[in-house]
């Protein structure tokens, strides 16, 4: 997904309700140079990728997020990671990336999906630090 296709969801998203390609248009233009054409080509794009629906409103379209910015922004990590040769490696180049506070957001994220600990999730059996006995109390 690129800039323009970014630019243009944040808009979306910032407006909370169905939006026509000429206000996305006028909104844009206060930042750059950009056709009718390429905006409408935009919204057509993130139509059949299923990042936004539309509504027929006379000869026009109202498009709207189908999702949040949290999955769009997930699904675009997904694509850049799935496109590398070797994923563990990219992952350790962007963990290797974050601030602290980012790498806290990431634990707590694993956490979430992970689900709660329970006494097994943390000291797997046959995993007892510290303890010179195996499984059978020896």
């Amino acid at each position: 997904m690129g800039e323009l296709e970014d630019s243009v969801m944040t808009r979306v998203w910032k407006w909370n309700r169905p939006v026509t390609v000429r206000e996305v248009l006028e909104d844009l233009r206060q930042e750059r140079s950009i056709a009718y054409t390429t905006v409408m080509t935009v919204l057509d794009n993130l139509h059949q990728k299923g990042w936004v629906r539309r509504e027929a409103e006379g000869r026009a379209y109202r498009y709207e997020a189908v999702s949040t910015r949290a999955a769009y922004a997930a699904a675009l990590m997904n694509d850049a990671w799935s496109q590398s040769d070797n994923p563990a490696a990219a992952l350790v180049a962007f963990f290797g990336m974050m601030s602290e506070e980012q790498r806290h957001q990431l634990r707590d994220a694993v956490r979430m999906v992970q689900g709660p600990e329970t006494p097994e999730t943390q000291n797997p059996v046959g995993e007892n630090p510290g303890s010179g006995r195996d499984d059978s109390g020896r």
